[in-house]
């Protein structure tokens, strides 16, 4: 899961960045589910601190995302 969702940002990276349109809300989405699932994985291996660091990114990312794309 870790592995589609990073290749999925770099693609959406590599579209933006060639097409010059504007894709930020989508991109901050993935990254917010990015690093949930990075979360999830630290709790599996008993990392309380780093699964609570990516949880609490991942839900500022996924407000952020929702914020940006009310704006468009």
């Amino acid at each position: 899961m870790k592995m589609i969702l990073a290749i999925t940002v770099l693609a959406l990276s590599a579209y933006q960045l060639l097409t010059d349109t504007f894709v930020m809300p989508y991109y901050m989405f993935i990254v917010g589910a990015f690093m949930l699932v990075t979360g999830i994985v630290e709790l599996q291996k008993d990392r309380k601190g780093g699964f609570l660091g990516c949880v609490v990114v991942s839900l500022f990312l996924f407000f952020v995302s929702i914020q940006g794309s009310w704006k468009i």
